[in-house]
Formats: C-alpha cells, sequence, structure tokens
C-alpha cells in the first residue's frame, strides 16, 4: 500500500483512528471510556492549595480532581473554567490549565489573549494577505484568533465556518463559567476528531467496519506491545517504569568502525515514533551506544530534527554526566499498554 491513509474503525467498541504511510502504522488514537479526555472544558472548584507547589487541587464531576499548577490568588470554593492537558497516571489527579484554547482544524480561538494570528508555517505574503482578508470577514475581536497551517490552500468559506463555530461555542462556553457545583462543559475530541483536525496532508480515508484487521493495523498494534524496534541498523529498546521511560540502543551484530554512530542516528530517526505509538511520556532517557564526544553533537542534531516534526510536545534536556540523553514529553496521549489492558 503506497501513499497516505487515514483509518477510522473501533476496537473493542472503543473509536480508533491510525496513520498509515505506505502501510507502516506512523500514528495511532484509541479513546477511553472512563478518563476524561485531553481538551475537554470543566467547570471546575478550587479544593485546596497544595503548600510548597503552588499548585491547586479541583472538585470536577462525579468525585474526579484535577490538579492545577498556578494556584496563586485562587481561594477554596471558587469556581473556574479549565481544559485538560493530559492523561493522569494511575491513581493521580488529572492534570489541567486555566488557558482555555478552543481548538479546530483550520482556527485556534484564544479568550483573553486578543490579536488575529497566522501560523508561521504560512510563508507566502500574498496567502497570507487572503487569509487575514478571510478571518477578518468574521472575527469577533472579543477572542483572540490564531490561523493554522491547514489554512494554506483550504476553502475561505470552509475556514470561515471553522472559525464561526469555534467562536460560537466559545461564547456559550464561557457563559457557563459561574455556578456553585463542578461541570463538563466540553467532552474533547476523540480519535475520529482529532484525525480530521490534526491529521490535514492529503490522504485516503477509509472508514468501513474491520478497517483495521483488513489493512493490518491490528497486527501491527499487537507488535508494539514487545520493547524491540526494529531499525535496520541496530536495534532499541523502548521500556516505560513507574517512574521514566528508558531506552536502550545497541549494534546489534554490526562489529564495524562506524557501527554505534550508525545505530545511534537511525535511533533518532525512529525514536519519536517509536514513543508516539505507545503514547509515552514523561521523563525519558537514552541510552545511546558508546561513542566519541565528537559524535554527540551529531547525534543531538539528529534527535532535534526528528522531533522538529513530532506533533507532541517534547523538551530535549542533553547529556548527563554519566552520558545519558535526557527528554521531557508531554503526557497527552493514554499509554498503549494501559490500553491493551483494557482490550
Amino acid at each position: 500500500m503506497k501513499g497516505r491513509t487515514i483509518v477510522l474503525d473501533h476496537v473493542n467498541g472503543l473509536e480508533a483512528a491510525a496513520y498509515l504511510v505506505d502501510g507502516k502504522l506512523d500514528d495511532l488514537l484509541i479513546d477511553d471510556s472512563d478518563a476524561p479526555r485531553p481538551g475537554a472544558i470543566f467547570r471546575a472548584i478550587c479544593d485546596r492549595p497544595i503548600k510548597g507547589q503552588g499548585g491547586m487541587m479541583l472538585r470536577l464531576p462525579d468525585g474526579e480532581t484535577a490538579f492545577l499548577r498556578q494556584g496563586k490568588g485562587l481561594s477554596p470554593g471558587q469556581a473556574m473554567l479549565v481544559q485538560v492537558t493530559g492523561y493522569s497516571e494511575d491513581g493521580k489527579a488529572v492534570p489541567v490549565t486555566d488557558r482555555v484554547l478552543f481548538k479546530s482544524r483550520f482556527a485556534i480561538v484564544t479568550p483573553g489573549k486578543p490579536g488575529l494570528n497566522i501560523s508561521r508555517q504560512i510563508e507566502d505574503e500574498d496567502t497570507r494577505d487572503e487569509l487575514l482578508a478571510v478571518a477578518t470577514e468574521v472575527h469577533d475581536d472579543t477572542f483572540g484568533l490564531i490561523l493554522r497551517s491547514s489554512c494554506e490552500g483550504a476553502d475561505p468559506e470552509e475556514i470561515m465556518d471553522d472559525i464561526t463555530a469555534m467562536q460560537d461555542l466559545a461564547h456559550a462556553v464561557l457563559a457557563d463559567a459561574e455556578g456553585k457545583d463542578p461541570e463538563a462543559l466540553t467532552e474533547g475530541d476523540g480519535p475520529h476528531g482529532i484525525a480530521w483536525r490534526e491529521w490535514t496532508g492529503a490522504s485516503d480515508v477509509v472508514t468501513e467496519d474491520g478497517a483495521f484487521e483488513n489493512l493490518g493495523v491490528l497486527d501491527q498494534i499487537d507488535a508494539l506491545g514487545g520493547a524491540l524496534v526494529e531499525m535496520g541498523e541496530g536495534t532499541m529498546y523502548v521500556e516505560p517504569t513507574r517512574a521514566m521511560v528508558a531506552v536502550d540502543v545497541n549494534t546489534g551484530g554490526d562489529t564495524s568502525p562506524g557501527a554505534a554512530l550508525k545505530a545511534n542516528l537511525a535511533a533518532c530517526r525512529a525514536l519519536p515514533r517509536a514513543l508516539r505509538l505507545r503514547g509515552l511520556g514523561g521523563q525519558i532517557s537514552v541510552d545511546f551506544v558508546s561513542m566519541s564526544k565528537a559524535h554527540r553533537k551529531q547525534v543531538e542534531q539528529s534527535l532535534r530534527a526528528s522531533f522538529r516534526n513530532d506533533p507532541i510536545e517534547t523538551s530535549l534536556v542533553g547529556w548527563t554526566p554519566m552520558g545519558l540523553f535526557e527528554l521531557q514529553r508531554k503526557r497527552e496521549r493514554l499509554p498503549l499498554a494501559r490500553t491493551l489492558r483494557g482490550l
């Protein structure tokens, strides 16, 4: 199978979406029937401050709790709007932010941050001017507005409809900000919605029931249950623990003088996909094959280039005194191992 394909299906009753490149699984989303989705907006009630951290514990509906990192100026019992930023670890509170955004395929509406901005990825000045004119026709300057890179080449009517829908949703949610009880105001996008919103490149879209099995997606998901990542040049093992994700890179059977550098560069290229498909985030430590310090800079440059186009926010922290490379990755995906336990 050549080209890019978006597959929308269900796995054991859970909504799922897969992105294939030449038949190879490149991205995967599987819903969780229990956890609040990233992007969901709640009216939360402040519960108690966390001393020493400056945060605030919040009450959500159905007995759920949330953690807001910046709780300065808040008091117990106060109602506020928050948005889920990622999935919580087992036994921990749901991570949220008070910087609520309304994000769709073409537009991001930003309450409290006025202005009209266009993605820097759209570089052509004539295109930017045309998009500015389109947005100005429907922009409600009560809110800020960001036009996403997917606007380039899109139908102006679709862009205006998208902007209007997000602004209407923002008005509706903000109108429900006050209240004595916690309440879910939006549920966040599921895998099919995220696929429409984020996978905007030219692709074939397959929606038939059973498409995951027919196109070999289920077999590729099963293979992700193991730690081994085949790279062609050397091997890599990705193993999540309670505290962190450990990544080990080996040369395999290659004993040539350049084996270490080849395996390490291959690992740099493969790591974003390996983490993305497994839904792994948090602290990540990579044990590359031992190499000269002269090669470290080349490996780090390759690693940064590989993560540049990854959709999940990842900070490349740097080398430790013991020669490990550390990353910090946002937990906005559900760990695949956790999902598979429930299937």
